[in-house]
């Protein structure tokens, strides 16, 4: 509804005559446009272009990344458009809508992985697990 609108007051204030189906469905992707959001094909392309890690990538939007990870990364890097695109278009269509609520999405923070520094085993253990490999193998 709140893009039908934008793109209404977008073709008021462009046109000289009331718009056409067509000029009014380019209105309503202009709307997205002015809040930064790309149209619905260009994100998904994106999404399923991105490399890995995900959460690392420089994203056009937020909610390019967010409806991504709802449609699930493996589907969209592994699955024929005719399966994916659905599935990711309805999520962004939804964070879209998110968007011109006035929500402000964020795509999530890389958490870092505790860094684990092993401890070496005694000298008496690591010998003791020498021999039983040389006990199993046969050496």
């Amino acid at each position: 509804m709140e893009q039908i609108l934008r793109g209404a007051r977008h073709a008021i204030e462009h046109s000289e005559f009331l718009p056409t189906l067509h000029r009014m469905h380019e209105c309503c992707q202009q709307g997205l446009a002015d809040l930064g959001l790309p149209t619905a094909r260009n994100a998904y392309l994106e999404a399923c272009n991105a490399p890995s890690p995900k959460a690392a990538q420089r994203w056009s939007h937020p909610a390019v990344y967010l409806a991504g990870r709802d449609s699930d990364w493996f589907l969209l890097a592994g699955s024929p458009e005719r399966d994916s695109w659905p599935v990711f278009e309805r999520h962004y269509r939804d964070y879209c809508a998110r968007v011109m609520r006035g929500e402000t999405l964020e795509v999530p923070r890389e958490r870092a992985l505790k860094r684990h520094e092993p401890e070496p085993l005694p000298v008496e253990e690591q010998l003791a697990q020498l021999r039983k490999l040389r006990d199993e193998t046969g050496l």
